[in-house]
């Protein structure tokens, strides 16, 4: 599944930098992750690193984007063969 960012966000800053496929960005009010380049880390690393670095913990699955580990990984594939 994708991650996103509930409103609870405080625009800390930290999250942005540590997404290896740039999935994060700042939004209109708070910072937003875009389903279609987020793979929890998958193919990165062994876990989520935005959830890992967020002191006030509002980043969760996201349940309108359900994904397997194995989709997660097809689509790291094709980011890093884009990229």
């Amino acid at each position: 599944m994708a991650l996103f960012i509930t409103d609870e966000c405080i625009n800390c800053d930290v999250c942005e930098p540590e997404c290896p496929n740039e999935a994060i960005s700042p939004g209109e009010e708070i910072y937003v992750i875009d389903p279609k380049l987020c793979t929890e880390c998958v193919g990165h690393y062994d876990t989520p690193q935005c959830k890992e670095v967020c002191p006030v913990d509002c980043i969760l699955v996201d349940p309108e984007h359900e994904e397997t580990r194995e989709q997660l990984m097809d689509k790291y594939e094709v980011l890093m063969a884009q990229g």
